[in-house]
Formats: structure tokens, C-alpha cells, sequence
């Protein structure tokens, strides 16, 4: 396969254009100490509150989401990871608030947390050029250790990552902190880059479009409108790594000793996702167990912002359940 060439300048994900609707103004920043109430999904539903937090990564401001259960203990804590261009706003239901991980979550006993990868939200004074992958996954690390300092975590930390946030989760698996993770379920990121996505950079431009979306009938009316709050300069320095992500895999691979379950869109465009492609993929994952690889139908590869949302979400945390049942996770923090 020909490696992608890394672009010199950033670009967030292209956004289809809805043409026959008005232009509506990005939403504002959240604030470190606001409350963001999040609407119900139902009339007799008690609002899940979904606050901003800031955590303490080894000296680096790290910005995230966090909905906890209303009046127990959380029986674990969802970590969400982000993918190129985006914020942890992602997984806060963009049109709908029934396809909030953060409050589907929350509603079921766990704490779930959406953070804001290094080099975006509040890092980026610190980091403006962002970090590589691996250092990203070195400081989420540090900011699970602030937030477990100052949370109640029961059995860990399960991660659900995106895209690009997909491979930073692979890297924290891999790095020696990982092997305390519940398990994790990434959707949107396989190995090898398929033929169309290696044209780089000129797909990131508005012909990126058909690889980020899929169908333009997965997404709710509004959606692309909508999507443009979620959108944020690519940091350079994670950028430059694009490239090299078919490399970077198999040496990571072998070193993930946690349950895995890799969820691919049935409208995923951006990888090599053919039968041999898959067990290609799967079997450098030695040591993880088990591994399993789900097709998502009706799905393009932003999944959480689609009309899929609440079907994956709802997988993701029954992959969760379990990893709960096999035994994964450590005690319970009080």
C-alpha cells in the first residue's frame, strides 16, 4: 500500500453544505465551571446534567464532559475519545439529546467522561502545535489519574474511541497504564488507509466529504449545520502522523492485552475492510482477548453524530457489561 503523504497545513473534516437552510452561528464555548442541562428524551425523564470539567494531566490543562448517575455510585467510568478536527462535544447528542453517550450513560450507572484530546480545548494554550499520539495517550493517562484522584471510578476506566481518538486509544492500551483499562471499543479507525483516503491532503478538502460522511440520509435534518460548532484546527503535530499510522499499528498491536471490540460503519470509507483486510488487523492482536470486529448497519463513519448513535452507544456499553462479567475492572474507588 502507498503510505499517505502528511499535509503541510491543518484542515478540520469537510462538512457537507445544506443549502436550502439558513446559516446558524456556532454555539458558544463551554466554561470550565458551567452546566450544560441536557433535554430529555421523554417528557417524564429527569434531565441528566452533563458539566464541564478540567483535569490536571502533569501540568496540562485537559477539558472534557462529564455526566455522572444521580445519586449512586458509578458503577464504572466511559472515557470518549474524540476523532480528527472535533471536541468532546461529539458524543453530546448534536441534534438529538436521546444520542448522548454522555447522558445514555449516566442513566445506566456509569460516569462518562468526553474529553478533549491534548492540542484541543483548554491544552491548546499549553499546546498549540499539539502532540503526537502516543503523547497524547501519555497525558489522557495523567488526567484519568486527577479525575480518578477526585471521582469515584468503581471497577475503571472503559474507553470508546473515535477515528483518530480510536488510535490514541490504541496507543494508551498499549503504553503500561493500559493494561487497567476495562476494555475498550473503538469505531471508525482500522489499519491500512483504503485507496481513496490516501489522495492526502486533497481529501481533507470539501472532496473528504463522501469519506467522513457516507449517505447523506444516516444524519437527521440540521445535522451538518450543527456539526460546524464540533469542528477544531487540526494541531500540526498530530497532523504529520497521519501518514504513518499503517506503521505505527502493528508495532502497537501486539502489546494491547485488553478486551477490544472494533466497530466499522456499514458506510465506512476511509479504511481496508475486506475480509482479509480484517483478519489481518485482528491478528496482530496477539495478546488482547477477546477481540471482536462488528459492522454497524445504516451508518456512516461519524456514527455518534448520525441517526445510528444511540444503536452504537448502546453496543458500546453492553461490550462493557461484558467486560464487567468476564471480571475485568478493579475495585470500587470511594
Amino acid at each position: 500500500m502507498t503510505a499517505p503523504v502528511a499535509p503541510a497545513a491543518t484542515a478540520a473534516p469537510a462538512v457537507p453544505t445544506e443549502p436550502a437552510a439558513p446559516a446558524v452561528p456556532a454555539e458558544p464555548a463551554v466554561s470550565a465551571v458551567s452546566v450544560v442541562p441536557v433535554e430529555p428524551a421523554a417528557a417524564a425523564e429527569v434531565p441528566t446534567a452533563v458539566r464541564a470539567v478540567i483535569l490536571d494531566a502533569d501540568g496540562v490543562e485537559v477539558s472534557g464532559l462529564l455526566a455522572e448517575p444521580e445519586g449512586v455510585a458509578p458503577r464504572a467510568v466511559v472515557v470518549a475519545i474524540h476523532g480528527r478536527g472535533m471536541c468532546a462535544d461529539y458524543f453530546n447528542g448534536l441534534t438529538d439529546p436521546a444520542d448522548s453517550l454522555l447522558t445514555l450513560g449516566a442513566r445506566l450507572g456509569y460516569s462518562v467522561l468526553a474529553l478533549d484530546r491534548p492540542g484541543y480545548g483548554a491544552s491548546v494554550r499549553q499546546l498549540p502545535e499539539g502532540q503526537p499520539l502516543g503523547e497524547q495517550a501519555t497525558t489522557l493517562h495523567a488526567a484519568l489519574g486527577d479525575f480518578a484522584r477526585k471521582h469515584r471510578t468503581g471497577a475503571g476506566f472503559f474507553v470508546v474511541g473515535h477515528s483518530d481518538g480510536g488510535k490514541v486509544s490504541l496507543h494508551m492500551a498499549a503504553q503500561d497504564a493500559g493494561s487497567a483499562l476495562i476494555g475498550l471499543d473503538i469505531n471508525g479507525c482500522g489499519w491500512r488507509y483504503a485507496r481513496e483516503a490516501r489522495h492526502f491532503p486533497d481529501t481533507l478538502g470539501g472532496g473528504a466529504s463522501r469519506l467522513n460522511w457516507g449517505p447523506l440520509n444516516l444524519y437527521a435534518p440540521g445535522t451538518f449545520r450543527a456539526s460546524r460548532s464540533l469542528l477544531r484546527p487540526v494541531p500540526r503535530r498530530e497532523e504529520i502522523q497521519t501518514a504513518v499510522w499503517p506503521v505505527q499499528f502493528p508495532r502497537l498491536a501486539g502489546r494491547i492485552t485488553n478486551p477490544l471490540r472494533l466497530t466499522f460503519a456499514e458506510h465506512e470509507l476511509w479504511w481496508e475492510l475486506d475480509d482479509a483486510s480484517l483478519a489481518s488487523m485482528t491478528g496482530r492482536l496477539t495478546a488482547a482477548s477477546p477481540v471482536t470486529v462488528e459492522r454497524l448497519p445504516a451508518a456512516g463513519h461519524n456514527i455518534s453524530i448520525g441517526r445510528a448513535a444511540r444503536t452504537y452507544h448502546l453496543r458500546a456499553l453492553a461490550f462493557l457489561e461484558e467486560c464487567l462479567l468476564l471480571g475485568r475492572g478493579g475495585a470500587t474507588r470511594v
